[in-house]
C-alpha cells in the first residue's frame, strides 16, 4: 500500500466534492479499494499504485472539466469513469465563448458581436464602437476570460478613464479603491458572471486579473495579457496614445467606446474619435461598428437610441430655449 497527495489547484474544492460531498461520495464508490481522505484543497489517497494512478487521472480530468465549464454533475462523473477517463471534454456548441458561473453558456449573440470575435481572433488590436447595450464590453471580457482559460494569456487587465469625476476624486468618501470602484463596477459585474466569486477574488488579489483606472496604465508594458479599455470615448488623445503604446509581447487589446456619449468637457477632444481617424490603415488593427440592431437590453433601450439618432444629437447637446 502506498500514499499519494493530490492537490486541487485552480478550483474550489466544494465544486468537486459537491453538496454534502455528493460528488466525492460518487467518486469514492467507484474506487472501493482505495482509502480517500479529502480536506480542503488536499486529497490523500491510500492503496494500490495502479488504482491510485487511475484515480489521479480521473481527478485531473474532472478538474479540467470544471475549469472549462464551471460545473460538474454526477452524470459527468459517471460518464468520465465509464469512458475509462479517455473521453475528451464535451464539444462546445457553436458560438460559445466561455462557460460562466453555474455552467452558463456565454456566446456572441448578434452579428456584430460575432464579428468582434472573428476580428479579435485575427488581430492584436480591435476597436469596438457603438451605442449602449450592444454587448461590446461584455463580449470583450468574455474573449479575455476565454483567452485566459485557454492559457493564451497569463493575465487580464481591464481599465476605464474615471472622467465622470474628472479623475479628481478627493471629494468622495473612503480610500482610493472605494472612490474608484463605482466607475469600474460594470467591469466587475461582467467578471462576476464568468468567474466564481472566490476564484475571482484570488485572481484580483494576486494580480492575475487587474481592474484599474486608465491613469494607472502609464509607464507599464503589458505583456502576455488580454487588455480591455472600456468607455474609451472619455479618454483624451494623449491618454489613448499612452494606453495603446503599453502593448507588449503576446498581448491582445480591445478598445470599446460610444462616440455618442462623450463625457469630456470638450467633446472634440475625444481621443477615440481621433484614433479612429489616424489609425484605420494600420495592419493588425480592426474596427467593428455596433448599432441598435445589436442592443440586447430592455426593448426600450433600442428605441431610445434610435430616437436620439433620429434627432441627430446626444445627451451633451444644449437644449433649445
Amino acid at each position: 500500500m502506498i500514499e499519494q497527495l493530490i492537490y486541487l489547484e485552480g478550483i474550489e474544492p466544494a465544486t468537486l466534492y459537491g453538496v454534502n460531498n455528493s460528488l466525492l461520495n460518487k467518486i469514492k464508490s467507484f474506487f472501493p479499494k482505495l482509502k480517500i481522505i479529502a480536506r480542503g484543497n488536499e486529497m490523500r489517497v491510500f492503496g494500490d499504485e495502479d488504482e491510485i494512478a487511475r484515480f489521479d487521472d480521473l481527478i485531473h480530468v474532472l478538474i479540467e472539466h470544471l475549469l472549462k465549464f464551471n460545473r460538474l454533475t454526477e452524470n459527468d462523473v459517471e460518464n468520465f469513469i465509464q469512458g475509462e477517463y479517455q473521453e475528451t471534454l464535451p464539444k462546445e456548441p457553436s458560438g460559445v465563448l466561455v462557460y460562466g458561473n453555474h455552467g452558463k453558456m456565454i456566446s456572441a449573440r448578434t452579428v456584430n458581436q460575432q464579428k468582434l470575435v472573428g476580428e479579435y481572433n485575427n488581430n492584436d488590436l480591435v476597436f469596438a464602437i457603438g451605442p449602449a447595450g450592444t454587448g461590446k464590453t461584455y463580449t470583450a471580457i468574455a474573449l479575455a476570460v476565454r483567452a485566459f482559460k485557454n492559457k493564451e494569456v497569463k493575465k487580464i487587465i481591464l481599465t476605464r478613464p474615471a472622467v465622470e469625476a474628472g479623475e479628481r476624486l478627493g471629494f468622495l468618501p473612503g480610500d482610493l479603491k472605494e472612490k474608484l470602484d463605482p466607475y469600474l463596477q460594470p467591469l466587475y459585474d461582467a467578471l462576476h458572471d464568468m468567474v466564481p466569486v472566490r476564484r475571482l477574488k484570488d485572481y484580483i488579489d494576486d494580480g492575475t486579473i487587474q481592474i484599474a483606472p486608465l491613469a494607472y496604465m502609464r509607464g507599464r508594458t503589458l505583456d502576455n495579457a488580454a487588455v480591455i479599455l472600456d468607455e474609451a470615448q472619455n479618454a483624451t488623445s494623449s491618454q489613448l496614445k499612452m494606453f495603446l503604446t503599453r502593448m507588449g509581447k503576446s498581448a491582445k487589446f480591445i478598445v470599446t467606446g460610444d462616440i455618442t456619449q462623450i463625457d469630456l468637457p470638450d467633446t472634440s477632444k475625444s481621443g477615440l474619435i481621433n484614433a479612429l481617424k489616424i489609425l484605420g490603415t494600420i495592419k493588425g488593427l480592426s474596427v467593428v461598428y455596433f448599432d441598435e440592431r445589436d442592443i440586447i437590453r430592455h426593448r426600450l433601450v433600442k428605441l431610445i437610441v434610435k430616437a436620439y439618432e433620429k434627432k441627430g444629437r446626444t445627451g451633451q447637446d444644449k437644449e433649445k430655449p
